[in-house]
């Protein structure tokens, strides 16, 4: 059974963060990691969306201070997914390397909205796709430090969700 993350109404989870540090190197990882720094779906486009949802919210108050919260959060996340990139023996840039060729990331990456009903309507897929993402990861990653650091992730993103979804709910009724 799948424990409760706690929240404590915001957007971060209570539980500690674990050590920063890997068990070895591992480029297999490391790109994985990778993936979630400068990918399509990574805490660059996080931070990215969430400045922008904040700025052009900025004149709902509690709309624009949650995603300016989201966006320090996810910057968190990807100073800490860097750092394991950099430990498991990748250069932790703004890139992913797929099919053995680095794409750099790009705010093309992003979906401008300005009306909230779509704009939540991403962000609550974006947090739904980096769960799935950092649950998959988990899974396969064999290394036990990067996979308590991924579950912590996990944590903060669940919190999110829970906030875009309450203030979806809140905003369109349904």
């Amino acid at each position: 059974m799948e424990e409760m993350v706690r929240c404590g109404g915001g957007v971060r989870a209570e539980s500690p963060w674990p050590e920063i540090r890997v068990q070895r190197r591992d480029l297999r990882y490391a790109r994985a990691i990778l993936s979630n720094v400068g990918g399509m779906g990574s805490e660059m486009s996080a931070v990215g969306l969430y400045l922008y949802d904040g700025l052009v919210l900025s004149g709902r108050e509690e709309l624009g201070q949650l995603f300016h919260e989201t966006a320090q959060t996810e910057m968190r996340h990807l100073e800490v997914f860097s750092r394991l990139a950099l430990l498991l023996g990748e250069e932790p840039r703004l890139w992913s390397i797929q099919r053995g060729r680095r794409l750099w990331w790009t705010p093309e990456y992003l979906q401008y909205d300005r009306m909230i009903g779509p704009l939540l309507q991403n962000a609550i897929r974006s947090e739904q796709a980096a769960i799935q993402k950092y649950e998959s990861q988990a899974r396969w990653i064999g290394d036990e430090y990067v996979r308590a650091v991924l579950r912590r992730v996990i944590e903060d993103e669940t919190c999110h969700l829970e906030q875009f979804q309450r203030l979806w709910r809140m905003h369109t009724g349904r």
